[in-house]
């Protein structure tokens, strides 16, 4: 039986937001739930791992295509756009920003880049935190590299440029309610995946 048409090709470089730029090394056919279903094998090189998605899941999961060169540069120029400064409270901030992720477009990511470095001059933030926004910068700039065609070292310096303004903007820091205390109380539910991970028990 051949393959079905499907919107990722082998070899294909894709985004996985949850999980960073990847590649599908292969579409192939498995049991799921007592049915024979196509699945993408898709290897992440951010965390050297190969994970295996339900065709029909791809779009749910926020699977997508790189974006062009054009939209790329759109999300690197939003990075020095002014916005209002973000929630003290740093478990809404978390979220918000966490549900931003999951969304995936590259304007979401960079929103999050934006706005956990601008936070980041005001106060250090909570170790969740910090892991998501380097997530986040990881694969705006990954993603941005795979657009342009260039290093993600080059692209780390043209987004230190843009950055580094809001972080002069914001030399006097604004007086915000404390809130940021408690961190372990709140829990991380990011997406995690190791090696040989099989994410087919999505909906």
């Amino acid at each position: 039986m051949a393959k079905p048409k499907t919107e990722f090709l082998v070899n294909q470089t894709i985004v996985y937001p949850s999980q960073g730029v990847g590649k599908v090394v292969d579409v192939f056919k498995r049991e799921f739930k007592g049915e024979m279903v196509y699945h993408y094998k898709i290897y992440i090189e951010v965390s050297d791992m190969t994970v295996t998605v339900p065709v029909d899941n791809a779009k749910l999961l926020g699977i997508r295509a790189i974006v062009s060169k054009a939209e790329a540069k759109k999300a690197l120029d939003s990075i020095s756009d002014d916005y209002e400064p973000p929630t003290s409270d740093w478990k809404l901030r978390y979220q918000q920003n966490l549900d931003l992720l999951k969304k995936g477009t590259i304007g979401d990511i960079a929103a999050i880049v934006r706005c956990l470095y601008h936070r980041s001059k005001v106060k250090e933030l909570p170790i969740l935190e910090r892991k998501l926004y380097e997530n986040a910068k990881t694969l705006l700039e990954n993603e941005i590299a795979e657009a342009y065609g260039i290093s993600a070292t080059e692209v780390e310096t043209m987004l230190h440029a843009k950055l580094e303004p809001l972080g002069l903007k914001i030399e006097k820091k604004p007086v915000y309610n404390d809130e940021d205390e408690d961190e372990d109380e709140f829990e991380e539910d990011t997406s995690t995946s190791s090696k040989d991970n099989d994410d087919d028990d999505e909906d």
